[in-house]
Parts: C-alpha cells; structure tokens; sequence
C-alpha cells in the first residue's frame, strides 16, 4: 500500500468520528450544528483513489469527489440514514446512503453507491431524492431525472422530470416510470405525500415552463394519482404560492417530505430570490390542513433558515436547500440542508417548537408601511413589558 494511504486515511477517521456541538448562535427556532454532518471528506478513500500502488504509483485521485448535499432522510429501526447527492469531479451526481446511531454525527457511506435499475435510456444525471414511508408499505424515493433538451442545440438546454423508485431496505430498488404531469413541461423538487388522499397517490409539484425558469408556474403544486407504477397528473393545484417582492418571488419548491402534526402538516420548503449577485436560496416553512394537504393554513413570515458565515460559500455561493428532515417519536426534529451546492448541515428543533414558529409567527403583510406597522407594535408591546419590569 502507497505510504500516502495511511496519512489520508488518518485525516478521514478523524473527520468521521468528530463529534459534533450546538452553536452558540441562537434564535429559538432551532440550534445548528457547529460542523457539517457530510462533505467530501466523509467519502471513502477507495471511492476515489485506485489503492494498487502498481497501477497508482503517485497515490492519485482516480475518480474525484466534488461535494455531498442534498439528501433525502429516514430513520428505521433506531438508525439515521442519508441518501445523499454525490457529485464527482465529472459534474454527474449519484445517490449513496450514509448510516448512523447518531442524528447529528458519526454518518459512514455504505461501501458502495446506489446503483438504479437503468430504465431511462436519455437521462443523463440525476439528484435531489426524497425519502417517503408512504402508508402502502414501500420506502418512496422521488428524485430529479435530468436529460439533454432534445429540441434546443444549447448544450445547457435539459429537461427535467420526477424519477420514481421504492424499495423496503435501502438497498434493492424498484424503478417505476417517471411522473407525468401533463400541464407542465418540466418537473422538479417533486415530494410524495406519506398518506393516501381520498384513496389517491399525492404530490407536491414544481411545475415549470423550463429547467431554470418556473414561467407561469405560480408556486408549489399538488396533484392526484390513482398509480403509482405509472403515475399520470392531469390537474396541479397551486397551494403555497409565489409572491412579489418575498422570499418567494423567482420560484419555490417543496422540500422535506411534510411532518405530520395534531395541527396540520408541517412543510420545510425553499424559496428562492433573485439579487445582483445571482439567485438566493432561503428556506421557508407553512402548514397544511389534516384533511386537505391543499389548502395552505399557516404562512409564517419570511425565512426559517438563511445561509450563514462559511455556509454561503461554494460551488453556487448563498444557498441553502432541503430535501430531507426526520421527526422522531421523542417529538426531536432534524432537518438535513445543504449549503451552497457543497456540503450537508443538521440543524434540531422539535415539533412543539415548529408548532409555535408556524402557527404564532404573523404573516408577511407584504407591503413595507405594514411590515413597519407589524414591527412597530411588537416593539410597543416589549417596551410596556419591560417597563413593568423595571417598576417591580
């Protein structure tokens, strides 16, 4: 073995067994962890490296990793599994599924990636999968399936859709037929419901006119299917909507899988602005109602988590996205983002604490005099408190 082995293999136990801490930032809302749960550094070495010093003499990167992000997340049976995007050197990204005993710390990749069932012929990359225990029994992941535009010459030009897969176990997947949805072109950020609605299959749409552009695509979408092995969408239902000069206002996306609460469901979704320095991705939560996961019931204002300090830079700097969040029994919340395309966070709440961010936080009045108004009579009603304080 090349003695460079053992130097890199050094540095990658001490990545894996770092423990994990709270930042001292604080807001209420949630606590983040100070260090990420998955980077590159977190890839196996012999994912990348030909370990045969005959053949890798100079102890090269043979197959590089770029970044780890955007995963989707479950627990099952007292262990926390990410299937995470991996993205190599070559620009393609791929899923693979890390394990730990701990939320927070400790996730290791299972020797090998994922390797779907290759039923598409003209995709060419895929990511961004989110994990459904869905009520029928299977383990749902829905994911980005990517294709070169056919009709456009631009090289960029692609055509996104909503891959589907399920398995039981992680580890022997189904592919079954990508989604259709036949008002909109293009699909992505697409979310299955865990629950069936009126005996129907339901998803959380994007529907949009291009692969960067939503166009009239006016926000979040919802749509019934009676399938699932061949799922067909004729109507999309708008529900968390785009909104000028908020958070929302060039596009948002479903996220994590929506948790449900004895108030409604609980979605951790991602809106997206645009700025001079480019397109700024936030991350936004609201409620549905119980019986109709349609119809919006609690839009708190503005953003829940923002990219912060080192978080904001990367390979496309100012974002944070979330494709995968788990609620534990104990009524613990972790949701798993991603910072600027590059690595993946934990930040922890729980559902009591999102019930009263959700329901008790006020709406955006959208206008600036109101949002001072709003402002101004919290502050009116704190420094009343404070003078009561001080008068004791």
């Amino acid at each position: 073995m090349h003695p460079q082995y053992y130097v890199e293999l050094e540095k990658y136990q001490k990545i894996i067994s770092r423990k994990n801490e709270k930042s001292r930032v604080y807001n209420g809302l949630y606590h983040r962890y100070v260090y990420p749960v998955l980077t590159s550094e977190h890839i196996p070495l012999f994912w990348k490296y030909d370990l045969d010093e005959k053949s890798n003499p100079y102890f090269m990167e043979r197959l590089g990793v770029n970044a780890v992000f955007n995963s989707g997340a479950i627990e099952l049976d007292g262990k926390y599994y990410l299937v995470a995007r991996v993205e190599g050197y070559d620009r393609k990204s791929f899923f693979a599924v890390a394990e730990s005993d701990s939320p927070v710390e400790g996730f290791r990749f299972w020797d090998y990636p994922l390797e779907l069932p290759d039923t598409c012929k003209e995709e060419t990359n895929v990511y961004d999968m989110r994990l459904t225990k869905h009520e029928d029994g299977y383990i749902y992941g829905v994911f980005c399936s990517e294709s070169k535009d056919p009709n456009i010459p631009d090289l960029s030009a692609a055509v996104a859709q909503a891959g589907i897969v399920r398995t039981k176990d992680l580890k022997h997947w189904e592919r079954l037929s990508n989604l259709k949805t036949l008002r909109s072109p293009q699909q992505r950020n697409v979310v299955l419901h865990p629950e069936f609605v009126n005996g129907k299959y339901m998803f959380y749409t994007r529907p949009q006119d291009s692969f960067i552009d939503t166009g009239s695509g006016g926000g979040i979408g919802v749509g019934f299917c009676d399938h699932i092995e061949n799922p067909v969408i004729d109507e999309e239902i708008i529900t968390s909507r785009r909104k000028y000069h908020t958070i929302t206002e060039a596009k948002n996306g479903a996220g994590a899988v929506p948790i449900k609460t004895e108030k409604g469901w609980i979605h951790i979704a991602h809106g997206v602005r645009n700025t001079a320095a480019g397109l700024r991705y936030v991350i936004y939560v609201f409620a549905t109602d119980l019986n109709d996961p349609s119809k919006v019931i609690a839009e708190p204002s503005g953003y829940y988590i923002a990219p912060m300090g080192e978080e904001r830079v990367g390979d496309v700097s100012n974002v944070v996205f979330t494709n995968g969040a788990i609620a534990t029994e104990e009524g613990n919340v972790y949701i798993y983002y991603a910072s600027s395309d590059t690595r993946l966070h934990v930040a922890e709440t729980t559902i009591d604490r999102l019930l009263d961010y959700t329901f008790q936080t006020p709406s955006d009045p959208l206008r600036s005099v109101d949002c001072v108004k709003q402002r101004s009579e919290l502050i009116r009603k704190n420094l009343e408190l404070l003078k009561k304080e001080e008068a004791k």
